[in-house]
């Protein structure tokens, strides 16, 4: 059972909006834009808390707050609710109908309403208590930004670590023939008449009733009775303890660590709990998932997040990050969350739009942001070394560009037009470079003429943009200055490219390898600056 619309109407900022989410979902959009007011929205919908005139739209007009959810899948997963009363009275309400429509409104807030496909018409769930229904959906799962490790891991029965822990540790000990004798033993100790514990204890509490006697005549007796340790009491005092190298407690190690810890027990928690509900299915929305993060970590948690969704679970995640929507999936959303005149809209991206709006969330221009300002494709590693050495050395203050270098899987392919097209293909689709970026190649020799000129043939443009340079020889190292050349025994060409690239003039460079030096001087004139 899955989500499959979601229907907005009056919540805070967003006025009204409606998506048809996927298994995994991402919202992006500035801050204070509305993004978290969707999850507290879905959250509303699952708990029915919140003072109604604080959380309803200021445009409203006294229009109700209405959130209407649509669960797909239902029939094959009605057999998973565990009370058999409540399949039975979801059945006779859906009939053969697959999906499921549920609302809460702020007309009676504390109830939620069934769509009956039959009567058309909301009938209140028939389940009994409102909560009572959260048994019957997915369970809600909500992380916000601002949760503390100690909230997830703190001994709870609230929280998942002592959801997992109270449930399997009693399962075990309860089975357990060391746990039984203990429980046999502690009634000997504390409680047994021939026991000196138990008769310290009545000594003690005989005393304390002498005292009490005297300011409450009719209490005769206090007694001290110890009695056996429920299993929770164990596990107040557990810790979580990590080794990276340095063991420590979880709440000493930093801020990255400590939500990767957090997403790892709440992915586990609903593990558990999915095989505790014979499969019931989990909705996770988190607040702000790249929090403290590095990007390649960010990377590690999306793709741990989409196995999540490979099975019966969804998520749905706030972010900043582009990370989350660079990367392609065959069930993925990407919502743009915007806010104009107080009123929130969230639409979904496609492909071709995604590009833009990481250009305008991470800071409207490439030169506001970690991109470079151009790129200039190679053939190889030694151009790559040369090029990047000369122009620390001569040219600092020019554009930043980024020399790539197409490497093959071997030596063989490594100058062929096979490995340039590999790297060129991809920046050739990125809109913001495709007119700029510069291509530099050795002289085709027979081998590859043939695959130069279809390359050619199939981006015509980088011809009639003046978009690629091409050495007058085969190779970088007979392009080198002759006089320099002969002072260098270096025979490896990455060696030959460095030694080359320190000890060459800026003039011997500039007027004997002019072609390199105007394929620069094209990819810094294209290079995007403050002004375009």
């Amino acid at each position: 059972m899955r989500i499959s619309e979601i229907f907005i109407k009056n919540f805070r900022s967003i006025k009204e909006t409606r998506i048809n989410p996927n298994s995994f979902n991402v919202l992006i959009g500035q801050n204070n834009h509305g993004k978290t007011n969707f999850f507290n929205a879905i959250e509303w919908f699952y708990n029915g808390k919140g003072d109604i005139d604080l959380i309803r739209h200021c445009d409203a007009n006294g229009e109700d707050i209405e959130v209407i959810i649509t669960f797909s899948d239902v029939q094959q997963n009605l057999q998973y609710i565990s009370n058999e009363d409540n399949q039975v009275k979801l059945k006779n309400i859906l009939a053969d109908s697959d999906s499921m429509q549920i609302k809460r409104s702020s007309d009676k807030p504390n109830q939620r309403f069934i769509y009956n496909p039959i009567e058309k018409e909301y009938q209140k769930q028939p389940t009994g208590a409102d909560s009572a229904f959260n048994n019957c959906i997915p369970r809600f799962e909500f992380i916000e930004a601002t949760k503390s490790l100690k909230e997830v891991t703190s001994y709870k029965n609230t929280t998942p670590i002592g959801q997992m822990l109270s449930s399997v540790i009693a399962n075990v000990l309860e089975k357990d023939e060391d746990y039984r004798k203990f429980k046999d033993q502690f009634e000997i100790l504390f409680q047994s008449e021939n026991s000196k514990v138990k008769k310290t204890l009545d000594d003690l509490s005989a005393k304390v009733a002498v005292y009490l006697q005297q300011q409450f005549s009719d209490c005769t007796k206090v007694e001290f009775d110890v009695r056996q340790p429920e299993i929770d009491e164990f596990l107040k005092n557990y810790k979580t303890n990590l080794d990276d190298g340095v063991k420590t407690t979880a709440e000493e190690k930093g801020d990255g660590m400590q939500r990767a810890l957090m997403l790892a027990i709440i992915k586990t928690h609903a593990d558990f709990r999915r095989n505790e509900a014979l499969g019931r299915a989990f909705v996770f929305f988190i607040d702000e998932a790249e929090l403290h993060l590095h990007p390649t970590g960010q990377r590690q948690l999306k793709n741990s997040l989409i196995e999540l969704t490979n099975s019966v679970d969804q998520v749905f995640i706030t972010t900043h990050s582009s990370v989350f929507i660079a990367d392609d999936h065959t069930h993925q959303n990407i919502y743009k969350v915007d806010k104009d005149n107080r009123k929130t809209e969230i639409t979904c991206v496609s492909r071709t739009d995604r590009q833009s709006i990481v250009y305008d969330l991470l800071g409207g221009s490439p030169a506001d942001l970690l991109f470079p300002s151009n790129f200039l494709i190679v053939e190889g590693r030694s151009e790559e070394i040369f090029i990047n050495n000369i122009v620390k050395k001569f040219y600092p203050n020019k554009p930043t560009i980024h020399i790539v270098a197409a490497h093959g899987d071997d030596e063989a392919q490594r100058q062929s037009m096979e490995a340039i097209n590999k790297v060129f293909d991809p920046l050739k689709n990125t809109p913001i470079y495709k007119s700029k970026l510069i291509l530099l190649l050795d002289k085709p020799d027979n081998t590859k003429l043939p695959r130069y000129n279809e390359f050619i043939k199939l981006n015509k443009f980088l011809n009639e943009n003046g978009q690629v340079f091409q050495l007058p020889f085969n190779t970088l190292e007979e392009y080198y200055p002759k006089a320099s050349t002969s002072k260098c025994t270096l025979s490896k060409k990455v060696l030959k490219a460095k030694w080359m690239s320190e000890n060459l003039t800026q003039q011997q460079f500039e007027e004997e390898m002019s072609v390199i030096f105007e394929a620069l001087n094209k990819c810094w004139v294209n290079a995007y600056t403050l002004n375009n």
